[in-house]
């Protein structure tokens, strides 16, 4: 009876409280706040930007730095630190008042800021990169001298290098110039030093100037021809020296000519033009002052007979210094084997080179000697000549005097083509110009702001995603606060539902209670 009158009820209820402290965003809410501050944080981030290269852009053209160029020497000889004549090389040369004084006449500008503007050029040289790889390689010359290779061992001691490569910088600020006219100063200078090089060391207008005849009139007609002679020797000497430098065949796009052809041509008015002239004269006695010209023949001869003795006297020294010269010797030591050798010698060499030279310049002038005695003999024994052979030599004279100078020109054309374009056409090398332009400022002020623009876009990213994040988040926690605030009378009524649940358990429990207590009641009355 007690076990069918007896009512389970089972409730469950759903606690909320353990949610209340936990922090729920939603990625929506997110990319909507980022959405919302895009917009913001771009003019913010361009604003920002503008004013870092603004300030940058300031600071570049406020100050003065000087313009600077790179520049760089590849010939035979600038590794050893000469310059292509042999001599110690000096960069120095670059800022001579011959080339400052080009550079000002050439952009109009007065020439007595030629010592400010000197004072204000510094050069810096690089090490060249074989100065490197000679410093790295001191292991393995060391094990090949300890096997017997003396030259390796020695070649450790060189170390010397000599730079190929410099950076030219003008303060154009202390000269007196602005910026504009400071680079373009500097950039002209490199040009006009380009071809105060060429004239240097390739054709030399001295040379030029040396086998022009000028004002040939005022000489004798025997004279003239001396003065010709001398200049087609010149010439042909030039020449010569070209050729055998010239391993390319060069022909010369701008003449049209070799130095094979230029050589030939110059042979061909010495053997024939110049020796026709010169024997008409002799033969007919072509003279303005019988007198002067026998004089003048004895002077020659009295010179050339002394600088013959001179040569004479050269050379048995040479020839004497090359039957005593020792060559140093050199013993390499091996295992079991040692050998001796004799040690290269530039100054045996150079001996050798001065014999062949005196040698030829001795021939040339005992040849000398010879034809003006012949000349001499003709001149005092024929009459004077007549009027017309007079005209004729002037005419002809006049005529070589055209050749000579045509052969000086096309020399001097040939030369240069050859040797701004296969001797010397990496020579000297403007490697980077200067670049000081206002472009060039706005180029550098961009690379100097360039890392704060970063950091500063970099630092204003973070903010604008936190800004966004922190308005996520309290967007989502209000819209929380309202949804409990709404569900508060649900609650309430909860709690009342509850109570009554209770009551009534209550209820039914005492109803059990009396129930039972009546059935024990009525089971001691039986």
């Amino acid at each position: 009876m007690a076990k069918n009158n007896e009512r389970n009820l089972n409730v469950t209820i759903k606690n909320n409280d353990e949610d209340k402290d936990a922090i729920v965003l939603s990625l929506s809410t997110i990319i909507k706040q980022l959405k919302r501050f895009l917009v913001l944080w771009l003019v913010v981030a361009i604003i920002a930007g503008i004013l870092v290269f603004s300030l940058s852009a300031i600071k570049t053209f406020s100050k003065v730095s000087p313009a600077k160029a790179l520049v760089s020497f590849s010939y035979s000889g600038i590794e050893k630190g000469l310059d292509p004549a042999g001599r110690k090389f000096d960069i120095n040369s670059m800022k001579n008042p011959l080339v400052i004084e080009r550079t000002l006449t050439k952009m109009g500008l007065d020439l007595e800021k030629v010592e400010a503007i000197r004072e204000n050029i510094t050069f810096d040289s690089k090490i060249p990169q074989d100065a490197y790889e000679r410093l790295t390689t001191y292991k393995s010359v060391m094990e090949s001298a300890s096997n017997g290779n003396l030259a390796a061992a020695q070649s450790m001691l060189d170390v010397t290098w000599y730079p190929t490569q410099f950076t030219v910088y003008f303060d154009f600020g202390k000269a007196g110039f602005d910026r504009t006219e400071g680079v373009e100063f500097l950039n002209t200078m490199l040009k006009c030093y380009s071809d105060v090089f060429y004239e240097q060391y390739g054709y030399n207008e001295s040379l030029g100037a040396a086998v022009k005849v000028v004002d040939y009139e005022n000489y004798d007609y025997s004279q003239q021809i001396d003065l010709f002679r001398n200049s087609l020797r010149t010439v042909r000497n030039y020449i010569a020296s070209l050729s055998n430098d010239d391993n390319t065949a060069f022909r010369s796009s701008v003449t049209g000519y070799s130095f094979k052809d230029l050589s030939e041509y110059a042979k061909t008015v010495y053997s024939i033009d110049l020796d026709r002239i010169s024997s008409y004269i002799s033969v007919n006695n072509v003279t303005k002052d019988k007198d002067a010209a026998i004089a003048y023949y004895e002077y020659r001869i009295e010179n050339l007979n002394r600088d013959k003795d001179e040569y004479a006297e050269r050379l048995a020294s040479i020839d004497s210094s090359i039957s005593q010269y020792q060559k140093d010797n050199i013993t390499v030591y091996g295992d079991n084997v040692n050998s001796e050798s004799t040690v290269h010698s530039d100054q045996y060499d150079l001996l050798f080179r001065q014999k062949t030279s005196v040698q030829s310049s001795l021939a040339q002038v005992k040849q000398d000697i010879k034809f003006y005695e012949s000349r001499r003999d003709a001149l005092k024994e024929n009459k004077n000549s007549s009027k017309a052979n007079i005209e004729k030599v002037e005419a002809d004279i006049k005529s070589l005097d055209e050749k000579v100078s045509k052969i000086v020109e096309l020399t001097e054309q040939t030369a240069d083509d050859y040797y701004e374009n296969v001797q010397f056409a990496h020579a000297y090398n403007i490697l980077v110009p200067a670049s000081r332009s206002v472009a060039a400022g706005i180029k550098e002020a961009v690379s100097d702001s360039m890392k704060v623009i970063v950091v500063v876009e970099a630092l204003l990213f973070v903010i604008y995603l936190c800004v966004a994040f922190a308005s996520a988040l309290s967007l989502d926690s209000k819209k929380r606060a309202k949804a409990v605030m709404a569900s508060g009378d649900d609650d309430d009524a909860e709690e009342v539902e509850l109570d009554e649940i209770a009551d009534i358990i209550e209820e039914e429990a005492d109803k059990a209670k009396n129930a039972s207590q009546k059935n024990a009641n009525k089971n001691k009355k039986k």
